[in-house]
């Protein structure tokens, strides 16, 4: 099987990179594709946008019926699926698969594909293993990390920064979109190679984990 993987952020790349081998087994392969940022689903399903600005919504209709065009081509001796992973944020989880599905299912062909979605964010996975956490941050403030619940609508990035950065999410949310896209991919490559798969308090990283389980 090989896992055609396309995540939101550079951030959401490195934690992957790092935890897919951990969930798939050898002989199995996978390409994670990151972008600049979610993006919107296009309005009446049809991509309006040219797909190299890699938003990663904005593109979806045009990167699933290219993999449905790619995958029919490998034949019954090379299996793909085509995963998409980004944050659900605020948006209602039943609509907003809803609306996923709708792009899929307009696709001839309609490529193997999984939605896998972090609730709220990616860092909801890395607060589903609190131990990786205070391995690499070992001050990590025990009564922001003790408060959180798995996979809650609470402003998930902001809460890991209140337990682990010098300042917490008000200090670093003052800065530079940039500098808080570094600050998470430094998070990404410093804890998601710490994590155990099989031992996470994440639903949303669970589900994730089960279906490349499934699939391969």
């Amino acid at each position: 099987m090989h896992y055609q993987i396309h995540v939101e952020d550079q951030s959401g790349k490195m934690a992957l990179d790092s935890l897919i081998p951990k969930i798939i087994e050898q002989g199995n392969t996978f390409e994670v594709y990151p972008y600049k940022g979610i993006g919107r689903i296009p309005k009446g399903m049809n991509d309006p946008e040219d797909a190299s600005k890699r938003i990663l919504l904005d593109s979806l209709p045009k990167l699933l019926q290219g993999a449905g065009e790619t995958f029919r081509g490998y034949g019954e001796n090379y299996q793909a699926v085509f995963i998409l992973v980004c944050d659900l944020d605020r948006k209602c989880l039943k609509e907003f698969r809803k609306e996923l599905l709708g792009i899929l299912n307009k696709c001839k062909p309609k490529p193997e594909t999984r939605f896998c979605i972090a609730i709220e964010e990616m860092e909801a996975w890395y607060l589903g293993d609190i131990k990786a956490i205070k391995e690499v941050y070992p001050k990590a403030k025990d009564a922001v990390l003790d408060d959180y619940i798995n996979d809650s609508i609470c402003g998930t990035w902001e809460k890991l920064a209140d337990a682990i950065y010098n300042g917490g999410s008000k200090v670093l949310s003052a800065m530079h979109y940039t500098v808080i896209g570094i600050e998470k991919s430094k998070w990404a490559e410093a804890i998601a190679p710490l994590m155990d798969i099989n031992k996470n308090n994440s639903p949303s990283f669970c589900y994730f984990r089960d279906k490349l389980k499934e699939l391969a």
